[in-house]
């Protein structure tokens, strides 16, 4: 039987945000004007290999009347029920109260009951018939108080409202984390039984795509990394003068495509995480100004002292291992003298983040060639982007319809998480890309650094 779950309440209490939330789906209409839903809307929501269906139903507009029909047509509780099925049916209500029929029919269907309201606004007696009204339908219910400007009136809603329905959840659709969406689902199971099986098995299958997404987000990571720290263009010409005059023209060319390979990445991030309409703001790669502003590669990625810090230990790295292939006889010199030479050397040439050259081919020819960049501090930053993008992506619900700016930080903190073992490990991958190298286990060795903090 395949779970569906009626969102219902007042207008403009953010019924459309609370089903684009559930959803995890940023198609869904929402807006700040009252009445955007004005007929029901089904939402399949297809989660792996299971399913279930969300209701987006238009706001009660004058329930006491329907409340006063009701009982009209009903003298006692077993009729109540019956009622409402006769008043979904009747076609004068459908001309009175087109709002009212269009929220209740998913219900007397069979849907469960998810009634909204702001938590932000004061509780008041005319929601008594609303409730009521719903009460009557038999349906399994729930409660759901969403805070849409502040948490104000939330204690009184939980009193008004625990005198209706068996369970009531504060539920900020904006700021609802996963656990928090997927305790709805919990809920449902509890309440109706025969859903049981059903909802087990989409929490199940919610918890396989969130581990899904994080393996594509690394696996995008490692591509990223990869193009942009190998990247070069180039062009063969007949003579060095032709070559030398291609500099310009080979440099727009290079940035241009360095910053498109960048961008249709986080595209590929944000379609992970099942954002298709989502807008994200990010300031280029600071590649400017014949070749950059090498500030501003500080604030984006590691600052001096830090980035000297992980050149040390990227080259103590290096020695260590031949420390060990010598089962130890250098005395560990390997380890010390790899850690010195790469941290004096981490600075020179930090102003020539973009290397040209004009390089003679055997055949007599010329090539002229931008690119790889050769900065220590490129794969940080490139890094230090993805990362921020990423975690916005997996904390951000789909009711947020706001662009995401992404703003200049470094990776001190996110870096300071990680064991020294895995800073070692990470510090001599990045190394070893700037010196276009492969790094065979470089998915493992940014996988702690991905993880969700």
């Amino acid at each position: 039987m395949t779970p569906a779950f009626a969102v219902v309440g007042h207008p403009n209490k953010g019924k459309s945000s609370i089903v684009a939330t559930l959803a995890r789906d940023d198609s869904v209409a929402i807006s700040e004007a009252s009445g955007t839903t004005r007929i029901t809307n089904s939402l399949d929501v297809v989660v792996g290999a299971s399913h279930y269906t969300l209701i987006d139903t238009p706001g009660f507009q004058r329930p006491a009347r329907v409340l006063n029909w009701l009982q009209k047509h009903a003298k006692s509780a077993e009729k109540r029920q019956e009622a409402v099925q006769k008043f979904v049916a009747d076609e004068d209500c459908n001309q009175q109260f087109p709002d009212e029929v269009q929220l209740l029919t998913p219900i007397i269907n069979g849907a469960a009951i998810l009634y909204v309201v702001d938590g932000s606004r004061p509780y008041g007696a005319e929601y008594e018939a609303e409730m009521e009204i719903l009460r009557w339908t038999g349906q399994a219910s729930m409660a759901l108080i969403n805070p849409i400007e502040s948490q104000d009136y939330v204690q009184s809603w939980e009193q008004a409202l625990g005198q209706y329905f068996k369970v009531v959840r504060v539920f900020n659709a904006i700021q609802a984390d996963f656990n928090k969406q997927l305790s709805v689902l919990e809920a449902f199971a509890i309440i109706k039984q025969e859903w049981q099986g059903s909802i087990t098995k989409l929490i199940n299958e919610y918890q396989k795509i969130k581990t899904e997404q994080q393996k594509e987000s690394l696996q995008l990571l490692v591509e990223l990394l990869t193009r942009l720290c190998t990247y070069q263009v180039s062009q063969k010409v007949l003579n060095k003068t032709q070559a030398q005059a291609l500099q310009s023209a080979l440099e727009s060319r290079f940035l241009s495509e360095m910053r498109n390979i960048e961008r249709q990445c986080h595209e590929a991030l944000k379609s992970t995480y099942q954002y298709h309409n989502l807008e994200s703001k990010i300031y280029d790669l600071p590649l400017e100004n014949n070749l950059f502003d090498t500030e501003k590669w500080i604030v984006w990625g590691l600052n001096r002292k830090r980035l000297t810090a992980a050149a040390v230990m990227a080259g103590a790295a290096t020695g260590a291992a031949i420390d060990l292939s010598l089962a130890g006889s250098s005395l560990m010199l390997g380890a010390v003298g790899g850690g010195l030479v790469a941290g004096g050397s981490a600075w020179f040439g930090a102003d020539r983040i973009a290397n040209f050259k004009v390089k003679g081919l055997p055949v007599g020819g010329f090539e002229a060639r931008q690119g790889p960049i050769k900065s220590r501090n490129f794969p940080y930053v490139v890094l230090g982007r993805y990362l921020y993008l990423q975690k916005a992506l997996s904390n951000r619900t789909h009711a947020q319809r706001d662009s995401i700016e992404i703003n200049e930080s470094d990776l001190t903190e996110r870096i300071a998480q990680l064991t020294r073992t895995q800073q070692g490990e990470l510090h001599k991958s990045l190394e070893r890309l700037r010196s276009q190298k492969s790094v065979e286990n470089l998915e493992s060795v940014l996988k702690p650094i991905l993880a969700e903090q």
